[in-house]
């Protein structure tokens, strides 16, 4: 895989984003998971762990370490985008918790503390929530974070597919009107524009 392909940030959502690792942005799919490599190259992008943090999960890893980890990323991954496809378009309810154990069980491994931190505000202090990152396990907790999030706070009759027919990709529709149909127009929009340019052109000759 071209590891210089950036990673595509287009849900509004950074649990649909990470559903959206595994693409089909031209013509061929490409998995930003696919090894441990790819993992930390992802988490980065998205910005969900300290630069320093990954550093030293790298440094440390044993052999093989950060591709299992990376294997489990990408069964998180398709567990979670099962659920999202079963529910998007309709608002969550409370009889959906059962199917969210996997997603429990993960967040319950997490080593989350607090801590009072120089604040960058006009306070002196601020309460900043910090994390143990005591093996690369611990790489898939803030990707349940953002999973846990997701559910919690994002309306899920607003979390959409893109309807470009090739396209994979899932988004949260924040727009006003909620009238989003693309992943982004400069992909998936400007194609079916162009489809339907062909279209009209061809009814005319006809």
């Amino acid at each position: 895989m071209d590891r210089r392909l950036p990673a595509i940030f287009v849900s509004d959502a950074v649990g649909l984003d990470f559903l959206n690792s595994i693409a089909t942005p031209i013509d061929t799919p490409i998995d930003w998971i696919d090894d441990g490599e790819g993992l930390l190259d992802w988490l980065a992008q998205a910005r969900l762990m300290p630069a320093d943090a990954l550093e030293a999960i790298r440094a440390h890893a044993l052999p093989g370490e950060l591709d299992r980890v990376a294997d489990q990323a990408r069964g998180l991954r398709e567990w979670f985008r099962g659920f999202v496809r079963q529910h998007k378009g309709r608002a969550l309810t409370a009889d959906t918790l059962g199917e969210l154990g996997p997603l429990n069980r993960l967040l319950e491994r997490d080593d989350a503390f607090s801590r009072i931190v120089p604040a960058t505000g006009p306070a002196p202090f601020e309460l900043r929530a910090l994390r143990r990152w005591r093996s690369p396990e611990a790489l898939l907790l803030p990707i349940g974070e953002a999973l846990a999030r997701l559910v919690c706070t994002e309306d899920f009759s607003l979390v959409k597919a893109c309807e470009g027919p090739a396209c994979t990709l899932l988004f949260a529709d924040h727009t006003r009107g909620h009238a989003r149909r693309w992943c982004s127009m400069a992909i998936c929009g400007n194609r079916a524009k162009q489809a339907a340019h062909r279209h009209r052109l061809k009814a005319h000759q006809h």
